[in-house]
């Protein structure tokens, strides 16, 4: 899904830079900043490291699954060590965006180790193009949308990679979407994937997949 609505920023010229809250191993970072307009910048945010724990707005789904990884016995993808328990998963993640060609850290790709709180943060005059929320938990995906919402360009799209995996992501969107009218939804599938639109929008710019 991240690759249709980059197709879609790239034809609606569509201004502004891609973000990532919640990078994990660097898969779907690495495509993002391979594929995003040539005018954009990439942030990618994370703790790379172990993850907070949920709040008690999240579901006990998502508190079951932490107390798995707490307990170091969470499996990793394809056999892999889980990407918590890494010793230095910062300095992997940059060995992953080296490997494919992209020397992170560059004028055009940025990482940003630490909470959301502390540093998702964008200067007045900055836009976001398209924004993949990846971070699980009630607080983390509430603070990612009050942060970059602001942000977001007219066209633009927040993805909710957890909205159908766990019930805290679910509840932040959907009291988000409750106050901001501003934001359609175009996909409900495997994800969620909101796009900001302005009353003066043709229905060209409006793509529902």
């Amino acid at each position: 899904m991240p690759r249709q609505c980059l197709e879609q920023i790239n034809q609606n010229q569509t201004q502004g830079d891609i973000i990532e809250a919640g990078i994990a191993l660097g898969g779907s970072a690495i495509l993002l900043a391979r594929l995003m307009p040539p005018t954009a910048e990439f942030h990618g945010y994370d703790v790379f490291g172990m993850i907070p724990p949920p709040s008690p707005r999240d579901d006990p789904k998502s508190h079951q699954r932490y107390q798995i990884i707490a307990q170091g016995a969470s499996p990793g993808l394809g056999g892999h060590r889980y990407y918590g328990y890494e010793p230095n998963l910062y300095q992997k993640v940059l060995d992953h965006f080296q490997a494919f060609g992209l020397p992170p850290n560059s004028p055009r790709l940025h990482l940003h180790p630490g909470y959301f709180e502390d540093t998702l943060t964008f200067c007045p005059d900055q836009h976001i193009a398209l924004a993949h929320i990846d971070c699980d938990w009630y607080d983390s995906v509430k603070t990612c949308l009050e942060r970059i919402y602001p942000a977001l360009s007219p066209g633009g799209y927040l993805i909710l990679d957890d909205y159908y995996d766990y019930g805290g992501c679910r509840q932040a969107t959907d009291e988000f979407l409750a106050k901001h009218s501003d934001l359609q939804i175009v996909l409900c599938q495997e994800n969620l994937v909101l796009q900001k639109i302005s009353p003066d929008d043709t229905p060209a710019n409006q793509v529902v997949f």
